[in-house]
This record gives C-alpha cells, sequence and structure tokens, in this order.
C-alpha cells in the first residue's frame, strides 16, 4: 500500500511512455512479425527458392506500417529504411528464423511462454507507434480528424491493411482475404485506438497522453496474450458489436466473416449436402432423359 501511494498512476505512466523501444521492444515486434509470416503457407518455400522475395514480404511485415503512413502524409515511402540498425536487426531475425539449422531459433521463439512475452512486448510497439502516428498527423494537419484517425490506424496495423500487396510478392493473389472485409482484433484496436488518441490529441479526452498510451497498452497486452495463450480468433469487440450494428447497421457487423469461416471450418459439414444434392439432381436427369430415348427408339 505504500508503493502504491508513493507511485502515482500518473508518475508510472510517464515512466512507461519514457521506455526506449529499441533494441528489445522492436526486437520482439519483429520477431512475432516475421513469425507471422513463416506460418504462411508456401513462405518456408518460397524462402528457399527466392530468398529476396522472401526478405522483401519480412521487410513489410515489419514495416509496412510506416510505409503506409508515409504514403498517407505524402513522404519518401523508403525513408524510413535509412534506419540501418532496424533494418539489420530485422534482416538478423528473418534469417534466424528461416535458415537457423535444425530450426533452433524458430523452436525457441514458439514455445508459448517465451512467445507469450514477444507478443506483449510487440503490443507496446504497436500502441507507441499509433500515438506517434497521430501526433505526427497532428503536426501536419491540425484539424484534420480524420487523417490524424487514418495515420493513428495504418501506423498500428499497416501490415495487414497490406496484406494483399504481400501476398502478391510471394505469388498469391486473394482478394477475399481482404482486411477492410474481415478485421482481426488488432485492426480494429488499433482503429478504436486511433480514435482516442485522436481525441487526447484535440484536447476533447480529458486525459494525458502517457496515461492513455498505458491504460491501452495494457487493454491490449491482456487481449493478446489471452487470445494467443488461447488460440482463439475471436474478438473482445464481438459481443459489442453483436448489440450495436443490428441497430445501427441493420445487421450484425462481419456476419458474412463468420459464416465464410464456418463454412471453411467444416467443409465436409456445412456446404456438403448442397454440393451432395446436385450431383444427385444431374444424374437422375440424366436418367430420365436415357429413358426417353430408349422409349423413342423402342417406339
Amino acid at each position: 500500500m505504500e508503493l502504491l501511494s508513493a507511485l502515482s498512476l500518473g508518475e508510472l505512466a510517464l515512466s512507461f511512455s519514457r521506455v526506449p523501444l529499441f533494441p528489445v521492444f522492436d526486437l520482439s515486434y519483429f520477431i512475432v512479425s516475421i513469425l507471422y509470416l513463416k506460418y504462411e503457407p508456401g513462405a518456408v518455400e518460397l524462402s528457399r527458392r527466392h530468398p529476396m522475395a522472401s526478405w522483401l514480404c519480412a521487410m513489410l511485415h515489419c514495416f509496412g506500417s510506416y510505409i503506409l503512413a508515409d504514403l498517407l502524409l505524402g513522404e519518401p515511402l523508403i525513408d524510413y529504411f535509412s534506419n540501418n540498425s532496424s533494418i539489420l536487426l530485422a534482416s538478423a531475425v528473418w534469417y534466424l528464423i528461416f535458415f537457423c539449422p535444425l530450426d533452433l531459433f524458430y523452436k525457441c521463439v514458439c514455445f508459448l511462454p517465451v512467445k507469450l512475452i514477444f507478443v506483449a512486448m510487440k503490443e507496446v510497439v504497436r500502441v507507441r507507434k499509433i500515438a506517434v502516428g497521430i501526433h505526427h498527423a497532428h503536426h501536419h494537419y491540425h484539424h484534420g480528424w480524420f487523417v490524424m484517425i487514418a495515420t493513428g490506424w495504418v501506423k498500428g496495423s499497416g501490415v495487414a491493411l497490406m496484406s494483399n500487396f504481400e501476398q502478391l510478392l510471394r505469388g498469391v493473389w486473394k482478394p477475399e482475404t481482404n482486411e477492410i472485409l474481415h478485421m482481426s482484433f488488432p485492426t480494429k484496436a488499433s482503429l478504436y485506438g486511433a480514435i482516442l488518441f485522436t481525441l487526447q490529441q484535440t484536447r476533447w479526452l480529458p486525459v494525458s497522453k502517457a496515461t492513455l498510451i498505458f491504460i491501452f497498452t495494457m487493454f491490449m497486452v491482456s487481449c493478446k496474450v489471452f487470445l494467443t495463450a488461447t488460440h482463439s480468433h475471436s474478438s473482445p469487440f464481438d459481443a459489442l458489436e453483436g448489440y450495436i450494428c443490428p441497430v445501427l447497421f441493420g445487421a450484425a457487423c462481419g456476419a458474412d466473416h463468420h459464416q465464410d469461416n464456418h463454412g471453411g471450418s467444416h467443409g465436409s459439414g456445412g456446404p456438403g449436402p448442397q454440393h451432395s444434392a446436385m450431383p444427385a439432381k444431374s444424374k437422375e436427369e440424366l436418367s430420365e432423359g436415357s429413358r426417353k430415348k430408349k422409349t423413342k427408339k423402342a417406339d
């Protein structure tokens, strides 16, 4: 109790917001981002056949949010690649995850307790990027609320929003996997976080930036660690959206997405009878046609 009284939330949040991200937190961000790349079908084969394409995909996973934010603000897209330390660190992580002998590095970082630590540290970087992106956009557009929200959003989830372009580098084209159509939890949370930080930046939210960073980081870390530990793809926002979306839009948001996932995960269940019914009907029609032909021949 004495410790809690001596250290207020404001002082704790201020100290937390001043923690440097490089190299420890950035390293965790690179590890988790490139892990997700390796989980993609065909990513390992691509790294063996086309290492340069695999490296470019890894760089997009690590720095796609910076590139997309620079595109929105009209700044040089290659500007962030002048940060030699970050590029070399991300490249080293890419090489170790894909080419380490016996996959030792990959097995170590995939060990669930270790992976949860990296996931938590990645969310720290995500929230800090959202806050920095909105501050940067506010410097250019003082009253551009939508510009600030868009910049903070792509700063937090730019990699997911660029997923179709990253897939093209791997020779894959899946427009149905558009992140705008099927938003994941980090994408939704980045959007909501961008709105909160924009309200704080424009003085509509009476809370300090350090406190908001601390509170939103704790929320993101708790949710993402829980979802990763339980191997869940659900979202904490689903229950709230289930009540709000029918009122505002007349239907539940993401209904098509849930139906698509249900159909994909139960390929032998839901759509199976429909596909089996169609051939059965065609067989009956063919048998009727053959009978008519036979009767004509008999006549």
